[in-house]
């Protein structure tokens, strides 16, 4: 595994659909995937390099893709980024891959393509983990969410996004505590943007996927911060009443984040999952 800049590379999947993906893939057994969510400059690696390592560390091979327009998988600028597009690439990265079956972890937009992936291919899905989910809200309700105005402020302005207009956003905008946007995920994010378009953020839709909700057979781990400035509320109780199997974990003193916030709480609750469901 080499590194670009900040970040490692890993493996690269020449995926049916003619897009090549970029994909770290680190350990052995059984498979767990680590979905990213969206946003300026992200990646696999920065959301998730505090979580993975653990599960590696416990017996489980850990493959944690850049989704379609983000890190160092393809960003085309010709195509609509709507969730359909982003479940196909993650799809066929898993098919080049060699995965059949596995437990999906996803954050943000994230959640939303893990639960995308859950209910069109059930037999690849054994459990999920959701990290305040994308699709279980209306556009105007996330609209009115101050992170999110914040992130549509920052790329809106059409100024350029310095070192610390991007940790001012994560400090207030993700986090409960701004201790967590170090300089390092700064870094590593400015190093994605620079080589990210508008096209992909501008042209993403995620459709509500409250009311297929129920269609979920598999076992779900859900996690939500209470101090959430991006995810409107109403998706708490959209996950309590429709998934029939979930544990759900409301965490204080927690933003978008709680896989880098409460990353020990975090790492120790998905492994119990994957041991005992």
């Amino acid at each position: 595994m080499g590194m670009i800049g900040r970040l490692p590379e890993g493996n690269y999947a020449d995926c049916a659909n003619g897009y090549r993906m970029h994909y770290l893939d680190e350990g052995e057994g059984e498979v767990v995937v680590f979905l990213h969510g969206s946003g300026p400059g992200a990646s696999g690696y920065s959301n998730f390099k505090g979580n993975f390592p653990s599960l590696v560390e416990a017996g489980y091979r850990c493959i944690v893709p850049d989704h379609i327009g983000y890190g160092f998988s393809d960003k085309p600028d010709d195509v609509d980024h709507p969730l359909s597009f982003f479940v196909e690439c993650i799809k066929q990265t898993l098919d080049v891959a060699g995965v059949e079956r596995c437990t999906i972890v996803g954050n943000s937009l994230g959640g939303a393509i893990a639960l995308g992936l859950a209910l069109d291919y059930p037999s690849l899905v054994e459990k999920l983990i959701l990290m305040a989910p994308g699709g279980l809200s209306e556009l105007p309700q996330y609209q009115q969410m101050p992170g999110m105005q914040k992130v549509f402020k920052v790329f809106g302005s059409g100024e350029p996004v310095t070192h610390e207009v991007m940790k001012d956003l994560f400090a207030t905008g993700l986090m409960y505590d701004p201790a967590y946007a170090t300089d390092e995920l700064v870094e590593e994010r400015m190093q994605i943007m620079q080589i990210m378009n508008g096209h992909c953020m501008a042209t993403m839709q995620v459709p509500v996927l409250t009311s297929r909700l129920g269609e979920l057979e598999c076992p779900v781990l859900g996690f939500w911060g209470m101090d959430e400035q991006m995810m409107p509320e109403n998706g708490i109780m959209a996950m309590a009443k429709n998934i029939k199997h979930l544990r759900l974990i409301l965490v204080t003193e927690c933003g978008h984040w709680v896989m880098v916030e409460h990353e020990g709480m975090f790492n120790r609750a998905c492994l119990d999952f994957l041991q005992h469901g």
